[in-house]
């Protein structure tokens, strides 16, 4: 047997392997996580590219948001109120039919009429003017009679909720069954089991069109690509929300079950519900991939607007109304797959839209038979294939059956509307083609190990494993680049280091500057050097990061707030707490392997180092744990900074501006922002001289929060009262030392 037979023997045995593993995954004999992983993310992929543009003018939501919780008060609201905005939507609005994505489980006695009552049965039972009283009041003060009466206005669709796995507990009613049992028949086995309910009160379900749960079916992941249509409790069947929504909205009368069978292809047709025309299909667990839209494309209306009568009438006028909230304390948010924070309500809607337009993906019922078979049909045929190429027409024919695997699924999931899972297809060829070429091995092992040598002292083993993909692309040679540099520094390090002995100063500094360059790597810095307690690393290299100012920056930030976390252990093993300053700056540096024939090391050097260094020592003067040049400042738009001066350092004739980082802009709290607006606007009046006004704030602001550096900024006006500067002054303040 020739070397090439032995060697195509070898390759295509594990071609061989490959398709059995992912044979025994696909029947359920043995798990491989990561085709499932692939799955879920190429579905995402899937929906994020095809979902519908636009915005889908027959659905409005009534948002429950912060406006409406300033406006009516914190949630939940007095029935009154909600049945107020029913009776508008229907008898102002039009609206078409209304469904809650709420549940209303409990009687509302926040009227007070329970109180009343009981106080009429116990003590006055003889006070027939006050029994007459309350019977005049019961009608204005029945809150739940008035829901109830607004649900009869129109078609209203309650919301519930089902518990599953999570007690028996019974609360209030639940609506009549969609299905029984003997309805169902075999299906329903692997559906959604409940143990208990939140159900509807019933004089409000008496009066309600029907009612619908709101449950989710999260996968693995905890993203929710799939809703339950249908969930058994007690050998019955209950529809979701969307479903009988949609049932109300059409006027039909009844929701049919289709169950396919027979010969052809009607054998891998799904199970579907079918209102008045309109098909739901679902799995063998009673859930319906949801087609979503992009977040935004549905018409959101403030609930306290609808409840006031604000709203055009043109908004509302036939359209089918969902009741939700997207008010972040009410925590209804969801991963899905087009945002990981995604309304709840709109999740509903958007399988409400899917059901209107008909584009709701299926699974064909033999699905995991026709998956085996396309694995099996690949791997012959790449395994095959694959080792008779050389590699780099493996690599074209490898991309070849990728593109048209892909294509072949895109065409039927737009065309066709069904949904093949990617994974095992896309790993029988990319696996193959990685054993196939597994001599590159070798290659890449000998090319991490001379990655180890050079790097492996400055840089996490991360960046390494990183690196060593493409060896080629790293050197020791110096080089010029846009980078990002940190210098930290412990505060009065002399005369903390005079309070303890060597050995314990030695093990203090080992605690420390572990714990501070594990932050340094894990915002994937690389360590410089340590200069006594000092701290000196860079981003930007070897590693090219875009980011290497915010990486820079955020490095400090957390650097500071873990020493909080680390001064309280080093207290009790007997060291003094312990401050530190940081200085940050971005611009060009040249990075390489420098110094002399005796020894060398990888570091960076320019201006911009030297500013970095500067400003670290520049902390102190204000007091401030973190000082940030503008270059640095100005690569990070979405984090917020204070301007603290305009300086001359030692050494630099050009005047710069130094900054602190607050935080990121989404996070920041109010008094940070307060903070901010009162410094600038007291640095605006100082630069204009208008004394007075800027001492006045600063003196306000030092108060409320001491600092130094308003005191630093008194100080000056003091001094300009007694020594004004020139009528020419640039408002920039000269450091003589470092």
């Amino acid at each position: 047997m020739t070397l090439r037979s032995r060697r195509f023997i070898g390759q295509f045995a594990l071609s061989v392997l490959l398709v059995i593993l992912l044979t025994l995954h696909l029947t359920g004999i043995m798990h491989i996580g990561f085709v499932d992983l692939l799955d879920n993310a190429m579905y995402d992929l899937k929906v994020q590219v095809t979902k519908p543009q636009g915005v889908d003018d027959r659905i409005v939501i009534v948002d429950i948001d912060d406006k409406s919780l300033q406006a009516e008060g914190r949630w939940p609201w007095p029935r009154e109120k909600l049945a107020r905005m029913q009776s508008n939507l229907f008898e102002q609005y039009g609206a078409a039919a209304v469904g809650f994505d709420i549940v209303f489980s409990e009687p509302d006695a926040s009227s007070g009429l329970p109180v009343l009552e009981r106080l009429a049965a116990n003590e006055l039972k003889d006070e027939a003017t006050f029994l007459g009283l309350i019977e005049q009041l019961r009608p204005s003060l029945d809150y739940d009679g008035l829901m109830a009466e607004s649900l009869g206005k129109g078609l209203s669709v309650l919301g519930y909720y089902f518990n599953v796995n999570q007690g028996a507990e019974r609360i209030a009613t639940l609506p009549k069954p969609l299905f029984t049992q003997d309805q169902m028949g075999r299906l329903g086995g692997g559906f959604m089991h409940a143990e208990g309910f939140g159900g509807a009160l019933p004089r409000l379900l008496e009066k309600a069109n029907s009612a619908g749960f709101y449950n989710s079916l999260p996968d693995n992941d905890g993203v929710i690509r799939r809703l339950p249509v249908l969930i058994n409790y007690q050998n019955s069947y209950y529809a979701s929300l969307a479903v009988m929504l949609t049932r109300a909205a059409m006027g039909a009368e009844d929701i049919k079950l289709l169950n396919p069978g027979g010969d052809g292809f009607n054998r891998f047709e799904p199970h579907a519900l079918d209102i008045d025309g309109l098909k739901v299909p679902f799995d063998d667990l009673g859930g319906v991939l949801v087609p979503y839209r992009a977040h935004g494309s549905y018409r959101f209306v403030s609930a306290t607007d609808v409840i006031s009568g604000q709203v055009p009438a043109s908004q509302l006028e036939g359209r089918i109304v969902l009741i939700g909230t997207t008010a972040p304390g009410l925590a209804d948010v969801r991963s899905t797959p087009v945002s990981e924070i995604f309304p709840g309500v709109e999740i509903h809607a958007s399988l409400l839209s899917g059901i209107l337009d008909q584009n709701i993906k299926w699974k064909p019922r033999q699905i995991t038979l026709l998956t085996v078979a396309s694995v099996v049909v690949l791997g012959l045929l790449v395994g095959t294939l694959l080792p008779l190429m050389p590699p780099l027409i493996a690599g074209i024919s490898t991309l070849g059956f990728l593109v048209l695997i892909l294509g072949l699924d895109l065409w039927a999931w737009n065309s066709l509307n069904l949904d093949f899972p990617l994974g095992a297809p896309l790993i029988t060829v990319l696996g193959m083609f990685v054993g196939n070429m597994s001599y590159g091995f070798f290659i890449e092992s000998r090319a991490k190990g001379q990655i180890t040598k050079l790097f492996g002292q400055y840089v996490p083993k991360e960046l390494v494993e990183e690196m060593s993909r493409d060896p080629d692309r790293y050197n020791l040679k110096g080089e010029s680049r846009e980078m990002s540099v940190l210098f930290s520094d412990i505060r009065d390090f002399t005369s903390i280091s005079e309070g303890l002995s060597a050995s314990s100063l030695a093990e203090m500094l080992n605690f420390y500057l572990s714990s501070m360059t594990r932050i340094v790597q894990q915002r994937r810095g690389t360590i410089d050097k340590y200069i006594g307690d000092a701290i000196m690393a860079f981003w930007g290299a070897p590693i090219p990061d875009e980011n290497h100012a915010r990486s820079a920056i955020l490095a400090a930030m957390q650097m500071q707030t873990d020493l909080n976390e680390l001064n309280p252990l080093m207290k009790l093993k007997g060291w003094p707490e312990i401050k530190i300053g940081i200085g940050v700056n971005s611009g060009k540096m040249s990075v390489g392997n420098m110094g002399s024939e005796f020894r060398m090391a990888y570091t960076v050097m320019a201006d911009a180092v030297n500013l970095a260094s500067r400003l670290e020592s520049l902390t102190k003067q204000y007091g401030l744990g973190i000082l940030v040049g503008e270059d640095a400042m100005m690569k990070c738009p979405d984090m917020e900074f204070m301007k603290v001066d305009v300086v001359r350092v030692k050494g630099k004739h050009n005047p710069v501006a130094i900054y602190e980082p607050l935080g990121m802009k989404d996070q920041l709290d109010i008094a940070a922002i307060k903070r901010k607006q009162d410094f600038e606007q007291a640095c605006a009046s100082f630069q204009l001289f208008d004394f007075d006004v800027a001492e006045d704030i600063l003196r306000k602001a030092n108060k409320r929060h001491p600092s130094k550096l308003y005191e630093v900024y008194l100080e000056r006006i003091a001094h300009f009262r007694e020594n004004p500067p020139p009528a020419d002054w640039d408002g920039v303040f000269t450091y003589t030392t470092k």
